[in-house]
């Protein structure tokens, strides 16, 4: 399990976290990311874009010229797609483009778009943001003390009104709520910044690395000064 620092919204340490290894620590699956990504651009198109065909362009009622006797080709309507003003021949016409996904896959692409943040050392936890009353100023001098530059993904509770509304004005930071987490805004940012209530999976505090006791260190420390003597001792023996 990966291990990272706590941080208080003043870039101080506040311990250590151990992230979920189903969350953080799973090899990121491209053809999945690329795929749930390309689902959700396809998502956002509006599909309403139309064009007329002959049948539905105005006028074009009477035959342009009589059918024999000119030397032209015969026409019937002058909206044909091949006149000026006529109507278009295979032009768009309304539709969905929207994909299936399978929620196993988006659940796939978020975990290793997270893991790949992870693995790359952009994933900064805090223990709460705290905002007293929402300001623009403290919220960046937030990001400037957690040492957090460029763009910067925002995850947020959606109670937590203060919170967003003081990230709301900086251009660099795109807010999301805890609910909405997806791999596309994930990948499109150079930092996940979260604080301890809204971090995914399981979490656990770090245990601090345990120290050796003082009476058995210096008892280690004595039979190593015992172990040389002898050593010493015996070298000199063989040498007589």
């Amino acid at each position: 399990m990966s291990t990272v620092t706590l941080k208080t919204r003043d870039g101080k340490d506040a311990g250590s976290l151990q992230l979920d290894a189903e969350v953080f620590g799973v090899q990121p699956n491209v053809p999945v990311m690329h795929q749930v990504v390309t689902a959700q651009l396809a998502a956002r198109r509006a599909g309403t874009q139309s064009t007329k065909t002959r049948a539905e362009v105005s006028g074009g009622g009477k035959k342009p010229f009589k059918q024999k006797g000119t030397g032209n080709a015969r026409q019937g309507s002058t909206r044909s797609p091949h006149f000026s003003g006529g109507g278009v021949a295979l032009g768009p016409k309304p539709r969905k483009y929207g994909q299936k996904t399978p929620k196993k896959m988006v659940k796939l692409a978020l975990r290793s778009a997270l893991s790949d943040r992870a693995a790359e050392g952009k994933i900064v936890v805090i223990d709460e943001w705290a905002f007293e009353a929402p300001k623009t100023k403290s919220a960046k001098a937030a990001l400037a003390a957690l040492g957090i530059d460029g763009k910067a993904l925002v995850v947020v509770n959606p109670n937590d009104t203060n919170t967003i509304r003081s990230f709301l004005n900086l251009p660099e930071v795109q807010l999301i709520e805890v609910n909405e987490l997806n791999a596309y805004d994930v990948l499109c940012s150079d930092w996940v910044v979260f604080s301890k209530s809204t971090l995914p999976g399981e979490v656990t505090e770090a245990a601090p690395a345990k120290k050796a006791p003082a009476k058995k260190a210096a008892a280690k420390k004595a039979e190593a000064v015992e172990a040389d003597a002898a050593a010493e001792s015996s070298e000199e023996s063989d040498g007589e």
